[in-house]
């Protein structure tokens, strides 16, 4: 039996990773189906600390496992198809693994972007292609770029990209907004940000592997146009990565693990959880890191809390199920 196994290998079930090895919890680390998470899938990552000249995104997170590595963290490549934390020790099902228990769970699996599905999209993305305004408005200084979406993100990044960008225009597939009134009326006094609405998404056109424009098809008339743009930003939503949990742990409507305020603690005693998983608002790698750090040290002082107990003993406070 582990004592902790960690469900993720982005910047979250890293850190946590780092800091469990280090204090000699020998933690177990599951890969899943896309090892790295979206930073695996960035280029030059600038805004994370330490790191003057940039950073590549995977990188990146090859750094943050082989220090994690170097401590003792172990890792195995498989994904896990089902759990059961209803009674303790947590039994998980792991493809190409079998079966493992553990007293403590961490939960990390992130989040993955909407994205359009479209020819072109998925081919360049991180050449000019990006779900991340915050991550990578900085590198569209002076040009124009283009956002999908109609929601409150899209109207957010889109205020955001401004800053940097020459034009923003917004392309969304009806001809209303879903965003609501106030980040709506914000958009629409931003002098720097255009409007293309009722306007469907067809293909992504690049050249010398760097976007060149968007392709998108009238609603009303069937007629496509070339958008042209420096820059695709898609902003259409994120699906966490929580589907193997259905039932088994409290999340919001949308599937976002709920965990207790201040902490990384779930509805179930002994499982953790950090990063985008849970988190619906910041999702950038410095804030996952940094619950990652926060759900080590909740481990930590878990089983060190709970050493001499008896595992089928529920210790009160949250639910087991």
């Amino acid at each position: 039996m582990e004592k902790v196994v960690i469900l993720g290998t982005g910047p979250a079930g890293l850190t946590a990773a780092i800091y469990l090895a280090r204090a000699n919890m020998n933690p177990v680390v599951i890969e899943g189906a896309e090892p790295g998470g979206q930073l695996s899938l960035t280029t030059e990552v600038e805004n994370f600390p330490g790191f003057i000249d940039g950073v590549m995104g995977p990188e990146l997170i090859d750094n943050m496992r082989k220090q994690a590595e170097k401590f003792g963290a172990v890792f195995k490549n498989g994904w896990v198809t089902d759990v059961d934390v209803s009674k303790r020790p947590f039994t998980l099902e792991v493809s190409g693994i079998g079966q493992l228990q553990t007293q403590a769970l961490i939960i990390s699996t992130g989040a993955s972007a909407k994205m359009l599905n479209i020819p072109g999209e998925k081919e360049n993305v991180g050449r000019g292609v990006s779900t991340c305004a915050t991550c990578d408005g900085f590198f569209f200084r002076g040009k124009k770029v283009v956002i999908v979406g109609g929601g409150d993100s899209a109207m957010e990044e889109a205020n955001f990209l401004s800053k940097f960008a020459s034009e923003v225009e917004i392309v969304h597939r009806r001809d209303e907004l879903r965003a609501s009134k106030i980040m709506q009326d914000r958009a629409k006094e931003n002098e720097k940000i255009t409007w293309n609405l009722n306007k469907t998404p067809v293909e992504v056109v690049s050249e010398d592997n760097k976007v060149k424009g968007l392709v998108v098809k009238d609603n009303q008339t069937g007629k496509e146009e070339l958008v042209e743009t420096d820059g695709l930003f898609i902003a259409i939503g994120h699906n966490p990565n929580t589907e193997f949990l259905k039932g088994k742990l409290k999340t919001d409507d949308v599937g976002y693990i709920d965990v207790v305020p201040g902490t990384t603690e779930t509805n179930v005693l002994g499982v953790f959880a950090c990063g985008d998983v849970q988190d619906n608002k910041y999702r950038q790698a410095i804030t996952a890191a940094g619950t990652g750090c926060m759900a080590a040290l909740d481990v930590e002082r878990y089983l060190e809390g709970n050493a001499a107990q008896d595992w089928s003993i529920s210790l009160g406070g949250r639910a087991d199920k």
